[in-house]
């Protein structure tokens, strides 16, 4: 993959939703709440429960938000039941598309993720015409003008990370997802800020579009993000050199 196609994914596709703090935090305390329904409260005895609250750590979400997610989920304040869904498709460009969902609704929630393809150029695909093209990897990434490549580098191949890249002024730390936790707690650790952090599905090959067909993907990755049930958006676009996405 071209230099620098991982973080304009990231920042392109999205930007917008991340911006919206709010929206963020209620993804991750859906997240950390049915971690918490399904093995209980305690980080320390479940290990989906402590990567959910990294993750939200990394993104710098308030404690009293991460405990109040965690006794919803164990039923202290009353429990929703979401359901956990995931829906393959192809953007423009035949642009392979992941979707991840956490729902209470599941009837809604395949109806707007369908709605979505359909109106922004995309199609839904059948199991496993997409999922087969992505591998789950901890991705852990900062801004190289904030923290240090070497230091960075140093906790992170001795906390089980497989590869480090700098790449466009991105730091990008890849690992296992068995090693994620471990190595994220270790540079939170040494106070190094992220700029995103989680368990990803990471393309193994990616879809060359023109710059025309990258901003139809992000309009369409963009509408997915803000749809409420939709946790994760992965893709496989390769964006072509010197691509700034829409103004």
């Amino acid at each position: 993959m071209s230099g620098h196609s991982k973080w304009a994914t990231i920042k392109h596709a999205k930007g917008a939703a991340d911006a919206k703090r709010g929206q963020l935090f209620t993804k991750f305390i859906k997240e950390i709440s049915i971690a918490a329904r399904m093995g209980g409260g305690s980080p320390d005895s479940n290990p989906r429960l402590r990567t959910a609250i990294l993750k939200a750590r990394a993104a710098n979400m308030p404690k009293d938000n991460i405990e109040r997610a965690i006794k919803k989920g164990t039923g202290e304040l009353g429990a929703a039941v979401f359901e956990e869904l995931t829906y393959e498709g192809f953007g423009p460009g035949g642009v392979a598309i992941l979707v991840e969902v956490l729902t209470d609704n599941k009837n809604r929630a395949a109806a707007n993720v369908r709605n979505i393809f359909n109106k922004t150029g995309g199609n839904l695909g059948a199991s496993n015409s997409v999922a087969r093209l992505f591998t789950r990897k901890g991705v852990i990434e900062y801004d190289a003008e904030s923290v240090s490549e070497e230091e960075i580098m140093d906790v992170a191949l001795e906390n089980g990370a497989e590869d480090v890249v700098n790449e466009d002024g991105v730091i990008t730390v890849t690992t296992e997802p068995s090693e994620f936790d471990g190595c994220l707690e270790a540079l939170q650790e040494k106070g190094f800020e992220s700029l995103s952090a989680s368990i990803s599905m990471v393309p193994s090959t990616y879809q060359e579009v023109d710059a025309e067909t990258a901003k139809k993907c992000d309009k369409l990755t963009a509408k997915l993000e803000e749809d409420d049930d939709v946790q994760n958006v992965y893709t496989n676009v390769e964006y072509p050199e010197g691509y700034e996405g829409e103004e």
